[in-house]
């Protein structure tokens, strides 16, 4: 038998040792580690850069790369760059990270809120999968109502056009005993029905769309308020600082 003596535990007293193929262990060994990698999810944090002085078009431009980065399933650290006099404003900063906040919180949500870093101040961003599948449902409905009202429209013009006026004795009986003209009618009246549903649906998802609308716009609010409460919190406590140094002199 080739077979080993392996001291698998050297720091007890006394040493263990164990009898076994130290090859294949070895071996072994490898493939649970390479298999242990291909499990693991490499996260990877992107980062965006932004200008407090940024236009319009640039700014939807970076902030829809974001949008994708997060849908893809990466991190993403936006940071504002300060140059000059922009130092004095940092509150313009905010105001664009907040906005690049509103803008992705259909694909992501602030995990690391705004912070200042020397010349820059930067927030980090990372995927919300159950946003990400509200979302996904949404445009799957809207799809479904959109492909069911027109298909209720084309068979509406489809029995509009075969609808033509007939004499009351030219007009052929059906094997169901019915009219052809009475069969006509009936195709119409479904048609109208499925169009009329579709449009409720389609009210549903309006109303569906308006809530999540209103709740976006709640989650929006409270980002602010807590960064509106940073900045109280800052500020008492740069006005606190003279005090403290006028009462040690």
């Amino acid at each position: 038998m080739d077979l080993d003596l392996v001291e698998v535990a050297p720091e007890a007293r006394p040493p263990v040792c164990r009898i076994m193929n130290f090859t294949k262990f070895k071996y072994e060994a490898q493939q649970r580690a390479k298999e242990s990698r291909k499990k693991a999810t490499n996260i990877i944090v992107k980062e965006m850069k932004y200008r407090p002085k940024i236009g319009s078009g640039d700014f939807e431009t970076k902030t829809r790369k974001v949008a994708q980065f997060l849908t893809e399933g990466h991190k993403v650290k936006v940071t504002i760059m300060f140059r000059g006099r922009e130092m004095q404003h940092p509150e313009l900063g905010r105001r664009i990270l907040d906005r690049v906040a509103a803008e992705v919180v259909n694909v992501g949500k602030v995990e690391i809120m705004a912070k200042q870093d020397g010349r820059n101040m930067t927030m980090v961003l990372g995927p919300d999968k159950k946003a990400q599948d509200m979302v996904k449902a949404q445009e799957k409905k809207a799809s479904e109502a959109a492909a069911a009202a027109e298909h209720a429209e084309e068979r509406m013009d489809a029995i509009m056009a075969d609808a033509t006026p007939e004499a009351p004795e030219l007009v052929g009986i059906s094997a169901d005993g019915h009219t052809t003209q009475e069969a006509q009618e009936v195709e119409t009246v479904e048609a109208a029905e499925e169009v009329e549903t579709a449009e409720a649906v389609e009210e549903v998802l309006e109303a569906e769309a308006e809530i999540e609308l209103e709740a976006e716009i709640e989650a929006v609010a409270e980002v602010e308020e807590v960064v509106e409460t940073e900045e109280v919190i800052e500020e008492a406590e740069n006005e606190a600082e003279p005090a403290v140094v006028g009462e040690a002199n």
